[in-house]
């Protein structure tokens, strides 16, 4: 048995609470037609310079996938991470290959998501595009909200932070100024001025702060003398401090560490829990890391039997990617939804964020509006 099956299941929809599956095996044989698949690169243009320990980027190239079948549209979307050797190219071509599952019951999307998974290694952000599009497409079908389908309660969206990208302290500051509505930052760091920036922006805020190094320290000793130095200006938590490659250090670390420490870089899906989870006290889940929303709910219910914290993540997306991230956030701890806050030409509109507080609607399926088509 392959360890992502490791729930036993034809699946673990079957199975588990967040699926009421068995409520529909009624229609579970009743798709047909043929499925129509557009799928294009999108440009995000963002806000500002986004930057990262590894790099900084103004623009972000995606890809927009739009199933139709039977009068019904499915949208997801693809957010390839170069870090994983990914691109939007890459994504492009591995969701031209899918094409042909896409012909099959949609209905049976675990199965569908099993045969996408199974066509390559890799390419997680191309099948997580297509798994949010399946699953905006049945649910629309049944014309319920995707978190009403999982059986979740939008009320219980946990506040979402609002991250500022490395950059002059100076700007940096400004940013939080101008995002005065949002009740809790996540910190970009992981340079030779981590202590500036942190000092800066307490200048300015004493709201929450999260911080994330993107792998940026590159010892044990200063990832713990950092991590320490920033507990005590209140930093809540912090993001994989060291290389994903550093794991028994990360142990050192964990066991050293004034704050809770989360992995980002050191999982993608619920296969490296087990390896990993001695070593951290949460993970970071990214639909687009992780291949959609399917592997991030079997990865929710693997950490919580770990005990670990689970935190829901997103790169910089549309609101599609977005919105389907937020429908699953009631079952996190902690969420970090604002890739779609980020960029000046978003083509959806779909969940809202009020003071931080993610607002899911009522619409079926992820209840998108497409303001612009870029498909025809």
């Amino acid at each position: 048995m392959k360890r992502r099956e490791f729930f036993g299941f034809s699946g673990l929809i079957l199975s588990s609470p967040f699926f009421p599956f068995e409520n529909f095996k009624y229609i579970s044989n009743s798709s047909s037609g043929k499925t129509l698949v557009k799928a294009k690169i999108y440009e995000l243009k963002l806000k500002y310079a986004w930057g990262l320990s590894r790099g900084t980027w103004t623009v972000r190239r995606n890809v927009l996938v739009k199933i139709e079948r039977e009068g019904i549209a499915g949208f997801g979307e693809a957010a390839p991470i170069a870090r994983y050797n990914e691109s939007a190219e890459s994504a492009l071509s591995f969701i031209e290959k899918a094409k042909p599952i896409l012909e099959r019951s949609l209905w049976e999307y675990y199965d569908r998501w099993k045969e996408i998974d199974s066509l390559s290694p890799g390419e997680h952000a191309g099948k997580a595009a297509l798994d949010m599009a399946i699953l905006d497409w049945v649910c629309k079908k049944l014309n319920v909200p995707l978190f009403r389908f999982l059986g979740l309660n939008k009320e219980k969206t946990p506040l979402t932070t609002f991250s500022i990208g490395i950059d002059e302290v100076e700007i940096m500051k400004e940013k939080v100024k101008e995002a005065k509505d949002f009740p809790i930052y996540k910190i970009k760091v992981g340079t030779k001025d981590d202590k500036k920036i942190i000092d800066g922006i307490r200048e300015v805020t004493d709201k929450s702060l999260r911080v994330d190094a993107n792998e940026g320290w590159k010892s044990k000793e200063e990832a713990l003398e950092m991590i320490n130095w920033m507990a005590d200006r209140g930093v809540e938590f912090i993001e994989q401090p060291l290389p994903a490659s550093m794991l028994e250090e990360q142990a050192w670390l964990k066991e050293r560490s004034k704050i809770p420490i989360f992995a980002d870089e050191s999982l993608m899906t619920s296969s490296d829990i087990p390896k990993i989870a001695q070593a951290f006290h949460g993970i970071n889940i990214k639909l687009m890391k992780c291949g959609g929303i399917q592997e991030a709910l079997r990865m929710v219910a693997m950490a919580r039997a770990f005990g670990l914290k689970v935190m829901l993540g997103c790169m910089i997306e549309t609101s599609c990617g977005i919105t389907a991230g937020a429908s699953i956030s009631p079952l996190f701890d902690y969420v970090d939804l604002d890739g779609n806050l980020l960029i000046t030409n978003d083509p959806f509109k779909g969940v809202k964020t009020l003071k931080g507080k993610l607002i899911l609607s009522e619409k079926p399926g992820l209840g998108l509006e497409v303001i612009e088509n870029i498909w025809d």
